[in-house]
């Protein structure tokens, strides 16, 4: 961190813009074959290589509230956040052997479109609609605060300028050219996102071990700053209990969390269904759980260095000069925590992690606008409004869904200012929906009595549930809230179901055999290895 300034460079500037003109010209040519159709659109005319479908995944779920948020909340807590990350590479090998080949079989678009064919047409309508206000209203939103909040601390550029510019770029080629587009460039930001996140993680560490280097400067982290090398908070007085309530982390909430996000959210899974086989799209998966193992290295190690050097040392505060008191991250502003830390690092790197950050942003704009769009278009528009619109119209139309969800999104992220943790901030609001969401589906996938109505009274429940339980003089942790809702739904579902059909399986059950879950030697040995690493990581940081 010598010799820094305020800013971008020019030669900062052009690697930034090279990776824009880059982006911009391989999501528009290799999505030329398929944008007029609407499987070409919306599912990349089903033709994604296991290796292209892993790298979506994660450039889809690494964004500004990976890179920004997490970072904050690694700030704060510190290592425990990593949680999210390491548990997901778990929750993606069930939803790779359990869920996916049961949503390939059936050739769906969308998740409510298999809603319809498991439950009804009003059920996949509430989810429908429950989907695109969470995208819109929590997850675009958030995402453009974050960035832009990374954006103006990087380059001194006002808050509003650098939300409209990355939604401007995320819409010239996403909605022009959809999934196609999102995926291919995807597999190129994936890689941008980890050479120049690690590159962050490196020198800041680095910078800490002084003369003696990256290794050094871990041990002094773990010196200086042991708590926040802890995987799992055990004090119930410790101020971060509630965001990570112990053993709950491994047993309870957080599995709600992940079995949503990976299993049933359209803009994750969506990756998965433009796959050429099951077998591909499992391998994908596989994939994508290599690289969340990793992922905590890039975002989260940042944080807890920004969090040694503002409190536990202040030589190395000193030695970052003037530019240290800017935008520096505080306990309420931990959001800051990442981009704080890039501003120093040197001259044509800072252009590498600008893009980085860019291309995690970008990339999950582009993906829940083209997942918003789909779900709109398939499940509403062409269902309630124009049953037989042509090929080329869907495809407007879902064009016109992501610049309108763009917009509204853009209106609504200055207002998140008054946020001290943007990631807890999603995690506690989405965890408001997924736990109703989680429910109607593992009763409707492994339950063969649960009936139409037991799902729509169970998910409509699960709201007011929710509120009790967030409200209620208890005070319960965020992530015990999202398990008791998921359990009391479950039961509401069950309770309804056999109400009306005590003896007989519905009519809509899934049927399964040996074969529906049988997977490949190569994904079993994939999945012992991701298994055993999670557990040497638990091991160590327990």
């Amino acid at each position: 961190m010598e010799n820094v300034t305020s800013g971008l460079s020019t030669i900062d500037y052009l690697i930034f813009g090279v990776y824009v003109l880059v982006i911009i010209v391989v999501g528009l040519t290799v999505s030329h074959k398929n944008r007029q159709s609407t499987e070409g659109y919306f599912l990349a005319g089903k033709s994604i290589p296991w290796w292209a479908v892993g790298a979506s995944l994660i450039a889809a779920n690494i964004s500004a509230e990976q890179f920004i948020g997490m970072s904050g909340s690694g700030f704060v807590i510190g290592l425990g956040i990593s949680a999210y990350e390491w548990m997901a590479a778990i929750t993606l090998l069930l939803v790779a052997k359990y869920f996916l080949p049961i949503f390939i079989e059936k050739g769906i678009y969308t998740i409510p479109e298999f809603v319809e064919k498991r439950f009804n047409r009003s059920l996949k309508t509430i989810l429908a609609v429950f989907w695109i206000c969470l995208y819109i209203f929590v997850n675009l939103s958030s995402v453009l605060y974050l960035g832009g909040l990374a954006l103006e601390t990087i380059l001194g550029v006002p808050f509003t300028y650098t939300v409209l510019g990355l939604a401007a770029f995320a819409l010239i080629y996403s909605v022009y050219g959809g999934l196609s587009a999102v995926v291919w460039t995807d597999v190129i930001q994936v890689a941008v996102l980890v050479i120049g996140g690690f590159a962050t993680t490196y020198i800041a560490v680095s910078f800490i071990g002084g003369d003696s280097g990256f290794i050094h400067g871990l041990n002094r982290m773990f010196e200086l700053a042991p708590e926040h090398f802890k995987m799992v908070i055990t004090d119930r007085n410790d101020p971060n209990f509630d965001a990570l309530p112990g053993i709950a982390v491994l047993i309870g909430g957080m599995w709600v969390a992940n079995l949503y996000y990976w299993g049933f959210n359209q803009y994750i899974i969506q990756r998965t269904f433009a796959a050429k086989s099951v077998n591909e799209a499992q391998k994908g998966l596989v994939f994508a759980a290599f690289l969340k193992l990793i992922t905590p290295f890039v975002v989260v190690l940042p944080g807890i260095a920004a969090f040694v050097i503002i409190n536990k040392d202040s030589s190395l505060l000193a030695q970052l000069g003037d530019l240290a008191n800017n935008y520096m991250p505080t306990l309420e502003k931990a959001d800051r925590a990442y981009p704080w830390v890039a501003q120093f690092l040197p001259i044509g790197v800072k252009g590498v992690v600008f893009a980085a950050l860019a291309a995690a942003i970008v990339s999950s704009l582009a993906s829940m606008l083209n997942s918003t769009a789909t779900i709109f278009t398939m499940d509403i528009y062409k269902e309630y409004i124009n049953k037989n619109a042509s090929d080329l119209t869907l495809v407007n139309i879902g064009r016109l869904t992501a610049i309108i969800s763009l917009i509204i999104a853009c209106c609504i992220a200055p207002m998140l200012g008054v946020l001290d943790q943007a990631f807890q901030f999603i995690q506690e609001y989405t965890g408001m929906v997924s736990p109703g969401i989680l429910a109607v589906f593992v009763c409707g996938l492994f339950y063969k009595k649960t009936t139409s109505l037991g799902a729509i009274i169970g998910v409509l429940s699960s709201i007011p549930v929710a509120l009790f339980l967030k409200f209620m003089p208890l005070s319960l942790p965020f992530m015990d809230q999202m398990l008791y809702t998921l359990l009391l739904t479950i039961a509401i579902i069950v309770f309804v179901s056999l109400s009306f059909n005590e003896n007989d399986d519905d009519e809509k059950a899934i049927v399964t055999t040996a074969n529906t879950f049988k997977t490949s030697g190569a994904f079993a040995a994939g999945s012992y290895a991701v298994i055993l690493i999670v557990a040497v990581l638990y091991a160590l940081f327990w």
